[in-house]
């Protein structure tokens, strides 16, 4: 099973807001060429980080609603969670020791 979680408008608030974990959720599109160089970064860093922080993706062609409530306008997005609450947003395809020093505050 993979480290990486699906995420939908219909589930990001039981997956993400009500974590227990921090987490991190990749706003992403299939046609989005920074998010496809982003995407196998995220997959890494889902399986170096299991247990630790919950990492999901969410497509915003078929999920609406939550990126619109973030006002996401850029993909990729990676929003970083902690008690439910956004700590910090990274927009574009940034490098993989960037996340990853972004992600190590949440713990």
């Amino acid at each position: 099973m993979s480290d990486l979680l699906q995420v939908t408008d219909e589930t990001f608030e039981s997956e993400i807001v009500k974590s227990a974990l921090p987490a991190m959720v990749d706003f992403w599109a299939e046609w989005c060429g920074p998010c496809r160089m982003v995407g196998p970064v995220v997959e890494e860093l889902a399986k170096a980080y299991a247990g630790k922080v919950k990492i999901a993706k969410m497509d915003v062609d078929k999920n609406r609603q939550t990126p619109a409530k973030f006002g996401i306008r850029n993909i990729p997005t990676l929003i970083l969670f902690k008690g439910g609450k956004v700590a910090t947003t990274i927009i574009g395809a940034q490098p993989k020791s960037y996340i990853e020093g972004e992600l190590k505050k949440l713990l």
